[in-house]
């Protein structure tokens, strides 16, 4: 999947405007934040404030493109819980996107349980 994202967005956009490409691939742990193993987890999202949210960061200067992927039901350690990725013309550009688009998915978009 992401390699299929990076060929079309190196396609679809003026080479000028595609200096960096950061993804993000988040993955069930076996252990919680807390020091508890875990075993599953419970995963859902909501779509449309994750369309609003990628639709808003993508006007920020410099991004040329930003995907984004969201599993969902019962999880596995070692699953994809997600996969996020944002090109733009140069890593100050990039970086702070990402990190606001992974902080607004895990703090408001994404409802997550571990058992």
């Amino acid at each position: 999947m992401v390699d299929d994202w990076i060929k079309e967005i190196k396609k679809d956009n003026d080479p000028a405007a595609v200096g960096m490409i950061l993804v993000h691939n988040g993955v069930v742990r076996g252990t919680a934040k807390d020091g508890k193993p875990v075993k599953t987890m419970q995963l859902s999202y909501n779509q449309e404030a994750l369309d609003v949210c990628v639709n808003r960061l993508r006007k920020r200067e410099g991004i040329a493109a930003i995907r984004a992927w969201i599993n969902s039901g019962m999880l596995n350690v070692g699953d994809d819980i997600m996969y996020l990725l944002v090109a733009g013309r140069f890593r100050t550009d990039v970086l702070p996107v990402l990190q606001e688009l992974l902080s607004t998915v895990k703090n408001e978009i994404v409802r997550e349980e571990e058992f």
